[in-house]
This record gives C-alpha cells, sequence and structure tokens, in this order.
C-alpha cells in the first residue's frame, strides 16, 4: 500500500531515502491523479480534481513494505498560471529529473482521445536528450471504440518505429491495463522494463 509522505518544490526539500523511484508525468487533465489512485486501489490517495494544473509541487508516495517512492509531477501545457510560475515549475522538473540518482524511468501519461501531440514530443525528445527510460501509458482507453484503439495502436507503433518505448493502454474508470501497469512498475524497480 502506498501512502503520501510529503510535496517539495526543489532540491533542499526533496524526500531523502534510500529507495528507487519512478516519476509519473503528463499534460495537464491526462488523468495522473486518477491512474496513481487506480495503480494503489486507493480512491483517494491522491487528490482528483476537475481544474487542470491543480499539481503544482513534487508528490512523493511510499510503498509500505518495498519503501520504493512514486513520484508525482506537475502536469505540462497548462496555459492558466502565470509564466513566472510556470519557469518555476519547469526548473522545479528539470532539476528534479537531471539530478535524482534514485530515479528509474518517467511513466509519462499520453491522453489516449489526443494521441501524441507536439508538446508530448518535446517532452519526450528532452527525456531521450537527458538519457531517462520512458515507458508511454496512454489514459482514458474506455472513451475509444474498437477503431479508434486500433488506429491509435498502430499510430504507436509507427510513431516509434525507430526509438522503441514501452507503451500500454489503461482505464483508471474501467481498470483495464492496471495490472499490466503494476507488473511493469515491479519490473522497473526490480532494474527491469517490462517488455510488452
Amino acid at each position: 500500500m502506498y501512502k503520501f509522505i510529503k510535496s517539495s518544490t526543489d532540491k533542499s526539500n526533496w524526500y531523502d531515502h534510500q529507495a528507487s523511484e519512478i516519476c509519473f508525468w503528463g499534460r495537464s487533465n491526462v488523468g495522473k491523479s486518477s491512474l496513481l489512485n487506480a495503480i494503489v486501489n486507493n480512491k483517494s490517495l491522491a487528490r482528483v480534481s476537475k481544474t487542470p494544473g491543480r499539481t503544482q509541487l513534487l508528490n512523493y508516495f511510499e510503498n509500505d513494505l518495498s519503501k520504493n517512492i512514486i513520484v508525482d509531477l506537475p502536469g505540462y501545457g497548462y496555459a492558466k498560471i502565470s509564466k513566472s510560475q510556470k519557469d518555476k515549475m519547469l526548473k522545479m522538473i528539470d532539476e528534479y529529473l537531471k539530478n535524482s540518482s534514485s530515479l528509474k524511468a518517467v511513466l509519462l501519461l499520453i491522453d489516449s482521445r489526443h494521441g501524441i501531440t507536439n508538446i508530448d514530443r518535446e517532452i519526450i525528445n528532452y527525456l531521450v536528450s537527458i538519457n531517462l527510460p520512458i515507458v508511454l501509458i496512454y489514459t482514458k482507453i474506455d472513451k475509444l471504440n474498437q477503431k479508434e484503439k486500433s488506429q491509435l495502436i498502430k499510430m504507436s507503433k509507427n510513431e516509434f518505429s525507430i526509438n522503441k518505448f514501452n507503451y500500454l493502454f489503461v482505464s483508471s474508470q474501467t481498470r483495464q491495463g492496471i495490472d499490466e501497469l503494476n507488473k511493469n512498475i515491479d519490473d522497473i524497480f526490480k532494474g527491469e522494463l517490462y517488455e510488452f
């Protein structure tokens, strides 16, 4: 079972621990909090908001048994914050991603209804440039019909014919793909990227 440990604004108050970390990142309103709650089977672990851009800190969640950590990063692409707030947030995220020695992988959430947007591509290129393993998690898959799912799978294979990223499709509402995602997370913490 995971529990919330703390929120952090910069390196000076990161959570000090000896375990491994993964982080969740994605566009604002992509469903990070809902997915986090689905993974740990606790509807109230991460606060779910209908207002995009609610998460503006690094939020640390620790597993009671393994002591491994999930870090929830602020969403990107949300326009309704000031430039200074946005710059501060980007600096905080950049500092974390480049300097956390415990970070094993970035689970990058993509809204399956929209597919990979230009800003998602920018983020993927940035993560590749700093040599971080990426797992693409397509959220809200329950919102697509079978034809749309097939098109998304085809697009994903075409998109990543050169850059081979792991990816899977999940729904926080129906729990589709959640067990597979948990298996992936366990494997990452063991030092292996799960092969789909």
